[in-house]
């Protein structure tokens, strides 16, 4: 085998074919051609390189030339080689290597000795048992034509369990109509942002502070995020009137990251706002199953469905990892919705669907929810607790819900660029309030997610705090 300026290449791209010359004869053929194609696309058998002939390389391998023959005209028809009649067959130039590895893009732990970063549940409480004994049953039970290409709304059995789910726990107005599966509520969002946008509404409101995911997502459907600010019943409406929007994303069972839960007189004052302006409250029910002082407050929709779009998931109840969520829109959008959904990925998985459908009808989902509220209301206390013994005099503001605290503390304990940097120095992972508002607020303010920690690792990580405080005192 020689190259075009008639030097041989060596023996190391022979080398790359013995192995596969020896492969079984049901797919000796397969492997010869795939080991050809590697050569030729890692560069091993560069670009102008002549191969020889057939027979000559059915005689080196010791195969039939029949094989070489189907080889070179296989990777000849993809590209990999070129053929000129009388002159042999050569290696083409079109081919790339491709990139080595693949990469794991997934959001990783930060490396600290304790992280109180917010946002991720125990995923070691996820029900492994429940959930394949399900999967079990649905695979046992699940006729043929489901696994075809699905309603773009999600399976009627996922919307009928789900509507009633969120009726019976969450006080909305819902029927399998009116629910839209997503791929969790960041696709509930995106798909929002795309309808909004066609009717011609390019900027919505998002609360100051709120989470900045909500800004990420509807400026992938160009839509600009207008901040609004909230006191402590909710965000301010009168706000909304002044910068002349119709749209608004909202946390009211508990609001990302203040912890507030709206009063009945600001949700009021909301819709009135949507109805005024014939315009749409986006509701994101964030944490909205799990309240710990008492019945959590029905969802905003509920009041309205007309003027308010409602999305969850089971990203804390279950795992983010499974992609899971709802949507509830006012029925004038939801033509809309469905065939935006369509086009974006033409439905969620039917199988998983039909998955969580039978998870939630035979109640293990209600279990589930029972089981994480028991766990993160003693990691809440257990957070509480240590905040109280390590930095008397801190407050922590909002309502006993969700998965993570805001802690003001004392303000001799800052500046707060110091603070964070002596916790960085001690290993402990936080997040200042600042990171989610459009302006700082004075003193040390602090969002600590506690639901992916034990009680002993949260009490350790606030010991740790309190260690770094002492040492500056000192």
């Amino acid at each position: 085998m020689t190259s075009g300026s008639g030097r041989a290449p060596g023996t190391a791209a022979w080398e790359l074919l013995v192995p596969a010359a020896s492969a079984p004869a049901r797919s000796r053929g397969r492997s010869l051609r795939s080991a050809l194609r590697e050569a030729v696309r890692s560069g091993r058998l560069a670009p102008g390189t002549r191969l020889p002939s057939s027979r000559e390389l059915a005689a080196d391998l010791g195969v039939s030339r029949g094989l070489i023959t189907e080889a070179y005209e296989q990777l000849t028809a993809e590209g990999y080689l070129r053929s000129d009649r009388g002159a042999g067959t050569w290696v083409g130039g079109a081919a790339r290597k491709a990139p080595a590895g693949a990469r794991d893009l997934a959001p990783r732990p930060v490396h600290a000795r304790v992280d109180f970063i917010a946002g991720t549940p125990d995923l070691s409480l996820f029900p492994r048992a429940a959930w394949a004994a399900a999967h079990r049953g649905v695979l046992a039970e699940l006729p043929h034509h489901v696994l075809g290409y699905p309603d773009p709304r999600g399976l009627p059995r996922l919307r009928t369990a789900l509507a009633e789910l969120l009726v019976r726990r969450r006080g909305v107005v819902a029927d399998p109509e009116s629910v839209v599966v997503c791929s969790g509520v960041a696709q509930a969002m995106a798909l929002l942002g795309f309808v909004l946008h066609a009717r011609g509404v390019r900027a919505v409101g998002v609360e100051d502070p709120g989470s900045p995911q909500h800004g990420e997502l509807f400026a992938s459907a160009d839509v600009a995020t207008v901040p609004v600010p909230l006191d402590d019943e909710g965000v301010l409406t009168g706000a909304l009137r002044e910068r002349g929007l119709r749209a608004v994303v909202t946390t009211p069972a508990h609001q990302f990251p203040l912890g507030i839960g709206y009063s009945a007189r600001r949700r009021a004052e909301l819709l009135d706002w949507a109805r005024d302006v014939d315009g749409v409250v986006v509701e994101d029910d964030y944490d909205g199953d799990f309240r710990y002082d008492r019945a959590p407050v029905g969802a905003l929709q509920g009041l309205d469905p007309e003027h308010v779009a409602y999305t969850g998931s089971v990203s804390k109840s279950l795992a983010p990892g499974l992609r899971l969520g709802w949507l509830l829109v006012p029925s004038a959008m939801t033509d809309e919705v469905v065939a935006r959904k369509r086009m974006m990925d033409l439905g969620n998985p039917a199988l998983d669907q039909a998955l969580l459908a039978r998870f939630v009808e035979r109640g293990d989902y209600d279990r589930q929810l029972r089981r994480c509220q028991r766990a993160y209301r003693e990691r809440r206390d257990a957070l509480v607790a240590a905040l109280d013994e390590h930095f008397p005099g801190t407050e922590v503001t909002g309502i006993a819900a969700g998965l993570h605290v805001i802690a003001r503390l004392p303000a001799h304990l800052g500046p707060q660029e110091d603070f964070l940097r002596r916790a960085a120095a001690a290993g402990v992972a936080v997040r200042p309030l600042s990171d989610y508002a459009s302006a700082a607020g004075p003193g040390v303010g602090l969002v600590l997610g506690y639901a992916h920690l034990t009680p002993a690792r949260i009490a350790e990580g606030v010991r740790l705090l309190g260690e770094t405080a002492g040492s500056r005192d000192r």
